[in-house]
């Protein structure tokens, strides 16, 4: 039996239609063909006369019956801010059902019981549906680091033989899935967009898309049948072992080894969503409940709008400490700031109220509209026509120590200040287990036999930034006037010396020793006493000591900031030495 007759059959028994008319519309195939095949299955004894299944095809359909189904569940997704902040997408709720409900009730419905959900990013929130529907959760720790292929990796192989492969971000009008299966195929959407790498024929075959075929737009479903896993399941686990593959989707597996035996199970671009976004889901059921979302309710309140009137919701890049989003109203851009996992355990939001009140009057910071003290909630304008300093381009730094400088000039107040010291042993508890680094200890001893000198050599307490890293620093177009520089992002600030905050930019921006040197030249303009150069030094020691720390309990959070974390600790290094030689040398005093 050939890739049509299957086609046909299955829609036939399906459907139970002798309607050649209504096969080819349920088909897609001509009239001609639905003839010329139909035959051929009587022929070859897989049709009665009168179309009916012989004793040849219900054994057909018995192997035929699918035995498993994996639905991917473990992924952050990152575009549904801000629902994803308290609820993973397939626990969604449309129409009074959550998406992954809805689908193991449509798998239930065909007799398929062995479900596999693949669970991360908040998976104890899918822990009831083992006793209310008796799947399986596996749970991936790696869904911060790889892509799905990964994930569906994880499954035992043979539960991958007559199987349905499933997102839960999906949700569909009508049943896809059947009593019998019997033939692999892969849902598409009868849409069609350019950047789509595949589109389907009128044979239900793919090929690669052209400027004459634009692919379809992939629903992610899929069906394997046993003989197809058995070539697609060693290579799912083989690209699984290899990094190259890490942030590859299950599918690249799948192109290949078996995407030639894929038919095309196209749905009506109407009868399915996938929901990856905040207006997809009011456009899809504005009645959800999870559309009552606490950052949306401060939006709507403060803006005085209605939740539709919320658009082009834009993840922005994801941040250390937090998770913001950008959205339209009308003609105008806001960003709302979400704080992220842990960060109540690390930043006072009282503190960065007060330090927002004290910097209004200058208007050198982002336009806040709305701060909440106790969850760090903040909605405030977007600054449109901006760019971030570019920490290489030493025209940019030096436009961003001049602002420094003048800033700490202004000698503001506020009743708080950063201890530099407590931090580094603050963060140090939080993780909570001993430093992975293991000459931690021998690293800490050096950094803190700077302390005394750092207290001795001080300069002028004022208040400080302590993020003042080179992304927090925004040049602004204003017409045809010179570009503005904005910092934004305070929650750290509070009173220091100054010069620390020359560190935090050096840290930041993971300078080597010249360069350290060259940003220390722009704030002091070549001015700097050799006190303040060996003091700078040990700021960055420590300042590498402490985000060496914070990233290593972010680390237990599941965050992991790559070679930021090992460069803070290098800095902690390299830095107490060089201070505690220049000291021991005498280069640490005018």
């Amino acid at each position: 039996m050939n890739r049509s007759q299957a086609i046909i059959l299955q829609a036939l028994l399906l459907n139970r239609c002798n309607n050649q008319r209504q096969l080819a519309k349920l088909t897609g195939f001509s009239l001609g063909k639905i003839n010329q095949n139909l035959k051929q299955l009587k022929a070859e004894r897989w049709l009665t006369a009168d179309n009916r299944a012989t004793p040849k095809t219900q054994t057909l359909l018995q192997s035929g019956q699918p035995q498993h189904a994996v639905i991917l569940a473990a992924g952050y997704g990152m575009r549904m801010v801000p629902i994803n902040t308290e609820q993973p997408k397939g626990l969604l709720q449309v129409h009074g059902q959550t998406l992954i409900e809805r689908l193991i009730q449509q798998l239930h419905a065909v007799g398929v019981k062995q479900i596999d959900v693949i669970v991360g990013f908040m998976k104890e929130h899918f822990e009831f549906l083992t006793d209310k529907y008796g799947v399986n959760l596996i749970v991936n720790s790696h869904y911060h680091e790889f892509n799905n292929l990964f994930s569906l990796a994880l499954v035992n192989s043979q539960h991958l033989h007559n199987s349905y492969i499933i997102p839960s971000d999906v949700w569909l009008k009508e049943n896809p899935f059947h009593p019998f299966e019997l033939y692999p195929w892969y849902m598409v959407s009868s849409q069609s967009k350019d950047e789509q790498p595949w589109y389907s024929t009128k044979a239900r075959k793919f090929n690669r898309s052209d400027a004459r075929h634009p692919g379809n737009i992939p629903v992610g479903i899929a069906y394997l049948t046993d003989n197809l896993a058995q070539s697609f399941a060693p290579q799912l686990m083989k690209d699984a072992q290899s990094s190259q593959y890490n942030n590859n989707f299950w599918e690249s597996a799948l192109v290949e080894t078996g995407w030639d035996q894929m038919s095309s199970n196209i749905i009506d671009q109407n009868h399915f969503a996938e929901i990856n976004t905040y207006e997809e889901l009011l456009n899809l059921d504005a009645n959800s409940d999870h559309l009552n979302n606490q950052a949306i309710d401060i939006i709507t309140k403060q803006l005085g709008i209605q939740r539709q009137q919320i658009h082009h919701i834009e993840v922005l890049k994801k941040g250390m400490t937090n998770r913001s989003f950008k959205f339209s109203v009308d003609d105008r851009r806001y960003i709302m700031r979400i704080p992220g996992a842990g960060t109540n355990k690390l930043i006072n939001r009282k503190h960065e109220a007060a330090v927002y009140k004290a910097i209004q009057p200058l208007h050198i910071a982002e336009p806040v509209l709305y701060f909440d003290p106790d969850n760090g909630y903040k909605l405030s304008r977007f600054i449109p026509h901006s760019r971030n300093c570019d920490a290489q381009n030493w025209d940019d730094v030096q436009r961003c120590m001049d602002f420094l400088r003048h800033f700490h000039e202004k000698n503001l107040k506020v009743d708080h200040q950063f201890d530099l010291f407590g931090q580094i042993d603050f963060y140090e508890q939080l993780r909570g287990q001993a430093s992975a680094y293991r000459d931690y200890q021998q690293t800490k001893e050096a950094v803190q036999a700077l302390r005394p000198y750092l207290q001795q050599h001080r300069s002028q307490w004022t208040l400080c930034h302590i993020d003042a890293n080179a992304d927090n620093f925004l040049f602004v177009k204003n017409g045809n006037k010179a570009e503005e520089l904005r910092l934004i992002d305070w929650e750290y600030a509070g009173m220091q010396d100054p010069h620390l905050d020359i560190a935090m930019f050096a840290a930041y921006s993971m300078y080597d020793r010249p360069a350290v040197d060259k940003l220390i030249d722009c704030y002091f303009h070549g001015q700097c006493s050799a006190t303040n150069r060996t003091k700078i030094y040990g700021y960055l020691a420590a300042a590498g000591l402490l985000w060496s720390n914070w990233c290593e309990y972010k680390q237990t959070l599941g965050l992991d900031f790559g070679s930021y974390s090992l460069a803070q600790y290098r800095f902690a290094k390299n830095y107490s030495q060089l201070a505690l030689q220049r000291m021991k040398e005498g280069q640490s005093n005018d």
